[in-house]
């Protein structure tokens, strides 16, 4: 199975880091997000991985062949013209991506220990062309779940702004993990081009597509500000 890793953004949250380096590249107990994350992917068995890159992308290439593309097959895909956000990303690198194979999509700014083989065994026995994992945390924004855990919404839950599929009949609100498994099927089904949120895409498919949840109690830290360092140097050692 292959993993695409979105380290392509410009980590505004993550300033003044990000002022001269990717936020790929930020530390935690001294190995880059990056590092941790390519290490386990592969302590699940994925040797195979595509990284997209924008922001300061050389030095992530750099980074690669310093530690010898961490014996793994590793593609780039450089969107050095335009930062195309995660759709984009994601549609941008579909000639390394859709040969007919589920295929895993990470951001590099998450740590986690959840265990994929349950994950992908599920969303495989789903047969959806896209599952997502999720958790019971807290978060600023939460997808709504149905009984049988299809996505039927989304909300702010600081404004309390939604987005419904349907009447909300007592939705589940989970906080999503940055983590999915994908189906190149998905391609076919995407109808923005250029630059676009693949979240967006997923509400908009919502109402006639359906979209499963995978809920789960792993350790999950978006390592997207300097104090969420500190809080990930306590879990990922």
């Amino acid at each position: 199975m292959k993993a695409l890793i979105f380290a392509a953004g410009k980590g505004t949250r993550l300033k003044p880091f990000t002022d001269q380096h990717p936020k790929a590249l930020a530390l935690v107990n001294g190995v880059p997000l990056l590092e941790r994350n390519i290490k386990y992917l592969q302590s699940f068995g994925i040797n195979d991985f595509v990284i997209n890159i924008h922001h300061f992308g050389e030095q992530i290439s750099e980074f690669l062949k310093k530690n010898n593309y961490f014996n793994s097959n590793i593609e780039l895909s450089d969107e050095k013209d335009q930062l195309l956000e995660t759709g984009g990303g994601l549609v941008f690198a579909r000639k390394f991506l859709d040969h007919g194979e589920d295929f895993l999509i990470m951001n590099a700014d998450i740590l986690t220990d959840l265990d994929l083989n349950f994950f992908v065994e599920y969303h495989q026995e789903q047969k959806d062309f896209t599952t997502l994992a999720i958790s019971d945390r807290k978060s600023s924004r939460k997808l709504l779940f149905n009984p049988e855990m299809i996505l039927k919404g989304w909300l702010n839950v600081e404004t309390g702004e939604q987005r419904l599929a349907e009447f909300n009949k007592g939705f589940k609100p989970l906080a999503f993990s940055g983590i999915h498994c994908v189906n190149p099927k998905i391609f076919n089904k995407i109808k923005r081009s250029g630059k676009f949120s693949i979240m967006e895409e997923y509400l908009d498919l919502m109402s006639n597509e359906s979209i499963h949840g995978y809920e789960h109690s792993a350790t999950i830290i978006d390592v997207g500000r300097p104090e969420s360092i500190i809080e990930a140097e306590k879990f990922f050692k």
